[in-house]
C-alpha cells in the first residue's frame, strides 16, 4: 500500500499547526488526527502554557505532579520524537515544571532517555535519593559514562600517546628507538647519490615513554552547581587518563572544601557520586592543595575547570598560578568541559589569567585531548576563535 505524497501547502500548515498549539488564534485552520494529534499532545502537556510556569491547579492541565501520568508522557515523546528532541524535552520538563522530585522514584528513572544533564540533575539530587533509587540512578549515571568512554577514550589515548612520544623525543636514540622516517627526512640534504642512500648526521628517536609516568596531570574540577556537565566529562577524562601508565592524574573537586577524589579514578561513575554539586567557591584553597601534590612542575600540567566565580582570596589565587607557571608547570583554564559553550563567567578573572599567560576558554570534548596533547608538548593551546 502506497500513501500519496501530502499537498506541500497542506503539509506546511500541519507543521505550523504543530508549532502555534491550536489556540484559536493560530490562523491555521488544520485538524491533526492520529499520529500528529499524539504528538501535538505531548507537545501541549509541556508547552501548552507558553513560558508561564505551571504551579498548583494550571500544573494538573499538563503533566501534572503526578508519576503515573509523567511516565505516560516519557513514553510518548520517545515514541513520536528522535532521541535529542527527547533529551531537550526531559530538560524541559525539569526545569519548567519542577519535576527533579519524580527522579527520585526507580520507575521515573527507568523510563528517561539518559545524557550528561540528567546525570548532572541525579547528581545534584545525590544527597536527597532515597536508598531504593540509588541502584537505578547508578545504572542510568553508567549507561551514559560508558557511552561517553566509547565514544572519547580510543581517540584521547593515541593523541596523547603522540604527544607523549614527541615531548620525550631524543637526539641520539639508541638503534631501536630510532624514528627512521623522522631521521631520513631530517637528513635529505646528505642524499649520496652514487650509493643512492642517505647518510645521517643526526639520529632523531623517541625516549622509551612507556616504561615510566612522562608527565603528571592534575585536574582541578569546580563542583558549582553551573559545572555539572563539565564535571560528568571531567570524570570520564580522568578516568581514561588514569588507564594510561605514562600519565600519572589526580583528580581534585573542590566548592568551599577541596576532596581528592584520586583513589576513585579507576571507575568514574564512584567518581560523579563523590562529588556534591552546588554550593560556594574557594578557587584559591583548591589550587593551594593542587600546588602542594606537586613534585616535578616541568612535568606537570594542571588542569583547572571553572566559571572563575571565586569566593577565596582572588589576589592569592592568581599569585599561586603565576607561582606554578614560574616553576615550569603548564596551566590550563578551562571555562567549561562540556558541548554548550562557556557558561556564564567571571571575566575580570579569565583576563587576569590570560594575562599570566593562561588564556581561559570553554572546551569541547571532542577539542580535550587536542588541548591536552599541546599542553604536554608545552606548545600554544587550541584556543577556539570567540563566537
Amino acid at each position: 500500500m502506497t500513501t500519496e505524497p501530502m499537498d506541500p501547502a497542506q503539509e506546511r500548515l500541519r507543521r505550523w499547526r504543530l508549532v502555534l498549539g491550536g489556540d484559536a488564534a493560530d490562523g491555521t485552520g488544520c485538524a491533526l488526527a492520529g499520529r500528529d494529534a499524539g504528538m501535538d499532545g505531548a507537545l501541549t502537556a509541556l508547552y501548552g502554557r507558553g513560558d508561564k510556569r505551571q504551579t498548583g491547579k494550571d500544573r494538573s492541565a499538563g503533566l501534572g505532579a503526578s508519576a503515573p501520568s509523567v511516565a505516560r508522557w516519557l513514553g510518548d515523546i520517545r515514541t513520536y520524537f528522535p532521541s535529542s528532541v527527547v533529551q531537550v524535552m526531559q530538560r524541559d520538563a525539569i526545569d519548567r515544571l519542577g519535576l527533579s522530585t519524580l527522579l527520585l522514584e526507580p520507575e521515573m528513572l527507568e523510563a528517561v532517555e539518559a545524557d550528561v544533564h540528567l546525570v548532572g540533575t541525579l547528581l545534584s539530587l545525590n544527597k536527597a535519593m532515597p536508598e531504593t533509587t540509588k541502584e537505578t540512578a547508578r545504572a542510568v549515571v553508567r549507561k551514559v559514562v560508558e557511552g561517553l568512554e566509547k565514544r572519547l577514550a580510543t581517540r584521547t589515548r593515541v593523541t596523547l600517546t603522540g604527544a607523549l612520544d614527541r615531548s620525550a623525543r631524543v637526539n641520539r636514540p639508541r638503534h631501536r628507538d630510532i624514528d627512521w622516517n623522522r631521521t631520513i627526512a631530517a637528513n635529505l640534504k646528505h642524499y649520496v647519490p652514487e650509493y643512492r642512500t642517505v647518510v645521517p648526521e643526526r639520529l632523531v628517536g623517541y625516549g622509551r615513554a612507556s616504561r615510566s609516568v612522562k608527565k603528571d596531570v592534575v585536574l582541578c574540577i569546580d563542583q558549582s552547581g553551573s559545572m555539572a556537565a563539565s564535571v560528568v566529562y571531567a570524570s570520564v577524562f580522568g578516568a581514561v587518563l588514569a588507564s594510561m601508565r605514562s600519565i600519572s592524574t589526580r583528580l581534585v573537586v573542590f566548592d568551599t572544601a577541596v576532596v581528592d577524589l584520586t583513589d576513585q579514578l579507576d571507575d568514574p561513575v564512584d567518581v560523579l557520586f563523590g562529588t556534591q554539586l552546588g554550593g560556594g567557591t574557594d578557587i584559591n584553597r583548591a589550587l593551594a592543595y593542587c600546588q602542594s601534590q606537586i613534585t616535578r612542575p616541568a612535568d606537570t600540567v594542571v588542569v583547572l575547570i571553572s566559571d572563575l566565580y571565586e569566593g577565596g582570596i582572588r589576589h592569592e589565587m592568581l599569585k599561586r598560578v603565576a607561582a606554578m607557571k614560574a616553576s615550569g608547570v603548564q596551566f590550563v583554564t578551562l571555562l567549561a568541559l562540556s558541548d554548550e559553550g562557556a557558561p556564564a563567567y567571571d571575566r575580570e578573572h579569565a583576563a587576569a589569567l590570560a594575562a599570566l599567560g593562561a588564556p581561559a576558554f570553554a572546551c569541547t570534548p571532542d577539542l580535550f585531548p587536542e588541548v591536552m596533547a599541546a599542553a604536554i608538548e608545552k606548545r600554544p593551546l587550541p584556543v577556539p576563535d570567540p563566537v
